[in-house]
């Protein structure tokens, strides 16, 4: 037996095999099994006679062609309509435990069906990569054991001229069963002798499951280790509705201003399900809010958290999905993945952000809103779900309005702060210099001198978004898209952001040999100009150049949070979550680009965009500002904005849905397609809507070219349904969607469907 010296291997297995048992047919032990392919049906295979039927949500190793793969049993029969002939065997059993209780595997059968996806693909995204590849569900642990004989021969002093062996043998002896790292600990040079031993087999090693202690009494609820914040009026009204909740299912919108103290609110709620001896799930948008968020649950809980994300090595994950199932967890923070994790005796899920984009799954095939599952979850298990947000999606505000959810409204900064003072700056009425109006420059040398901190927005980074000849006017395109080239100056390249085409950075206009120049502003531009305007005042810029990991993000907010940084200059990497006490002044660069959007929802997302950036402003004792550039000052949603506030736009943005029959007063599906030429995307497509007909109650639109038509060398178009009836759509994707994959053009294109669409252009 081979000597465990490092880690175990997470593609360990263990496998229950049948092969003692004779495999003799029987059309009445049937597992139906999904497995990772991107095929839309179940796999039918067989129960050897004699043995159990594998309970629903274990995973078996079955052949699958010429492979071997790990699936999951999604359910068992007592018929197939696969041939008798053509079944298959289950090779082994991976599981005596399932890995998808009764309750997830509900779930994935239901966003499965709702997304109308294969639900393999759904259930590898709902599991690690190493669940998928047949890894332990429990923590392991290596144990040593003497064998008989290894008794034997240390009675009859065999290992008398051997004493590092006989020291080993001793040890394991008095101590069987003895855990590898506390033979480590005594016997640090122990793995010569273990060989040595081995084989001899006078001792044995194995992987048994680590004890995890789960003991939930309330009288074992986690004390905090501080005293809590007093709460405000309308905290204290949200804890108390919340609270009286717990134990079955009620949908909570906690809409409050930025800086209102939604955290604490959370904070304390969960404290209350701990100390019923319960658990609770919370999501958040993206990796960069998790680490801030899972302290604020360490300063205050003495009890063991799980994270979940996607930054997480493959090893990383599978241990605290291992303690999210075990119970050892009893908090569990993830991002949208983690909709789908393990937490017995769940009491609260909490979505941090509901609005946020981040929480729908863009690309892959599997597009899923975790938001929208997080609700599905806690209906199926009967406890309370908060939709937490400061800009709250029209969706979910409708959802308030039919009285669907309940509404907790946190109208005013926790700390008594006044919101910040915002105003529009027109860029038509002053000199603009690297994208700062003088106003601005202006009322960063005010905020700064004041000793306050200033945050610069502008959702673009690197240092122009466009390479200019000044002779020809030619501009540096990327040759796989239709887009152009940013400039990034510091490091001398071009570079496409939607497919990653790097290049060099040219001198001379490769077509005509006069002088190129970069034109417009990106955050590293914008940071240049900064350090020559204020060079006394430290500057640190957060974007996805320079913020490669959480180290780095963290350094960054280090940096600013401790005052050595003065202005902070960002993206949307900044405009939430982030608590600066000594931001006094925020300004948004180039807020006109969502202002004349082809897409519905680009007013909503600046509005909350706006509104999230500014709420970084005025957060400690002082006054905050927010400066808005603009061409366009009059522009009706700015308007609102000013004067009624993030309320006021919502209520007009909803009339305006209403009018339009947009979401949420209709339901909305696309097929997209991508091919190597575009006719192959739009004939595919085209095909797509004649096998659809003429479905009542649904409206085809398209098929149409992407707005971004050709990407990474590909032609995307795409196919959008409307309908008002929910059930009207879903009749028509059930049966439609089962037969694009055999249309004459489908093995020429790659496509996907996308139920609740949230980018459409």
């Amino acid at each position: 037996m081979q000597v465990i010296t490092r880690g175990l291997d997470l593609r360990l297995t263990h496998l229950t095999r049948f092969a003692d048992i004779p495999q003799v047919i029987d059309l009445n032990n049937i597992s139906r099994i999904a497995l990772d392919v991107p095929l839309r049906r179940l796999f039918d295979y067989l129960i050897p006679v004699g043995a159990a039927a594998p309970p629903p949500g274990s995973r078996v190793r079955v052949p699958f062609g010429r492979r071997s793969l790990v699936g999951v049993v999604v359910e068992n029969a007592f018929e197939s309509s696969v041939p008798e002939a053509k079944l298959k065997p289950i090779s082994g059993l991976v599981d005596a435990v399932p890995v998808l209780d009764a309750a997830l595997l509900a779930l994935v059968r239901w966003a499965s069906d709702y997304y109308h996806h294969p639900i393999g693909e759904v259930i590898a995204s709902a599991l690690p990569k190493a669940l998928r590849a047949g890894a332990s569900p429990v923590a392991l642990e290596t144990v040593w054991r003497p064998t008989q004989s290894g008794r034997a021969a240390l009675a009859q002093g065999r290992l008398a001229r051997a004493p590092a062996q006989r020291q080993l043998l001793e040890w394991v002896i008095q101590h069987d069963p003895l855990r590898q790292d506390a033979l480590a600990l005594h016997l640090p040079r122990w793995r010569p002798a273990a060989t040595a031993l081995l084989k001899q087999d006078w001792i044995r090693c194995a992987a048994t499951a680590a004890h995890v202690h789960t003991d939930l009494g309330a009288s074992s609820a986690p004390a905090a280790p501080g005293i809590a914040p007093p709460l405000t009026p309308e905290q204290a009204q949200a804890v108390a509705c919340i609270g009286a909740a717990l134990g079955g299912f009620s949908t909570f919108v906690l809409h409050g201003l930025t800086g209102s103290g939604k955290t604490e609110v959370y904070l304390q709620v969960i404290q209350t399900v701990l100390a019923a001896g319960r658990r609770a799930l919370v999501l958040v948008p993206e990796i960069g809010l998790t680490p801030q968020l899972v302290r604020r649950f360490e300063e205050r809980f003495k009890t063991p958290l799980a994270v979940l994300h996607s930054a997480l090595t493959d090893g990383e994950r599978l241990g605290a999905w291992r303690n999210a199932a075990s119970g050892a967890a009893r908090i569990v923070v993830g991002t949208r993945s983690a909709v789908f994790a393990p937490v017995p005796e769940l009491g609260i899920i909490i979505v941090d952000e509901e609005h946020d984009a981040s929480l729908k799954q863009h690309e892959g095939g599997f597009h899923y809103s975790a938001r929208d599952l997080a609700l599905v979850r806690a209906q199926r298990a009967q406890v309370p779900v908060v939709l937490g947000s400061a800009t709250p999606s029209l969706e979910t505000l409708q959802n308030v309005v039919t009285g669907r959810y309940q509404r907790l409204a946190l109208p005013r900064r926790a700390d008594q702060a006044q919101p910040p003072r915002l105003a529009v700056v027109d860029l038509r009425g002053h000199a603009v210099a690297a994208g700062l109006a003088t106003p601005v420059v202006q009322a960063i040398e005010r905020h700064l001198a004041a000793d306050g901190q200033v945050l610069v927005y502008l959702n673009r980074r690197g240092y122009a978004p466009t390479l200019l000849c000044t002779a020809c006017g030619w501009v540096a395109p990327c040759a796989d898209c239709d887009a152009r080239l940013t400039v990034h100056q510091r490091s001398g390249r071009l570079r496409c952001h939607h497919c990653g085409a790097d290049s060099p950075l040219p001198k001379q206009c490769p077509q005509c040999g006069f002088e190129v120049r970069p034109v417009g502003q990106g955050t590293e531009r914008v940071e240049e100009r900064l350090r020559e305007l204020f060079a006394q005042a430290p500057l640190v810029r957060v974007d996805r150049d320079v913020v490669r990991g959480q180290g780095d993000m963290d350094a960054a907010m280090h940096s600013v949070n401790s005052g050595a940084a003065r202005i902070l200059v960002g993206t949307q990497m900044i405009t939430k979550g982030h608590d600066f006490q000594n931001m006094t002044l925020v300004v948004v660069l180039n807020a006109d680009q969502g202002l004349f959007s082809t897409d519905f929802r680009a007013a909503e997302r600046l509005a909350q965009t706006i509104v999230q950036v500014a709420g970084r402003a005025g957060r400690g004792s002082r006054a905050g500002e927010v400066l808005i550039q603009t061409a366009y000052p009059e522009h009706p949603l700015l308007q609102m904005l000013m004067s009624e506030g993030y309320d006021g736009f919502a209520r007009a943005a909803l009339a305006e849905r209403a009018a339009a029959a947009w979401p949420p007063f209709s339901r909305l599906a696309v097929v997209r397609a991508s091919a190597p030429s575009a006719r192959d995307a739009l004939d595919f497509l085209t095909a797509a809507r004649r096998l659809a007909g003429a479905p009542r109650g649904v409206k085809l639109l398209g098929p149409v070219p992407a707005a971004m038509a050709r990407r990474a060398g590909r032609y995307h178009s795409q196919l959008l349904l409307e309908s008002p009836d929910r059930n009207a759509l879903h009749r028509l994707l059930g049966a439609w969607i089962e037969q694009l994959g055999a249309l004459p053009g489908a093995h020429r294109v790659r496509w996907a469907l996308d139920v609740d669409p949230i980018d459409l252009f």
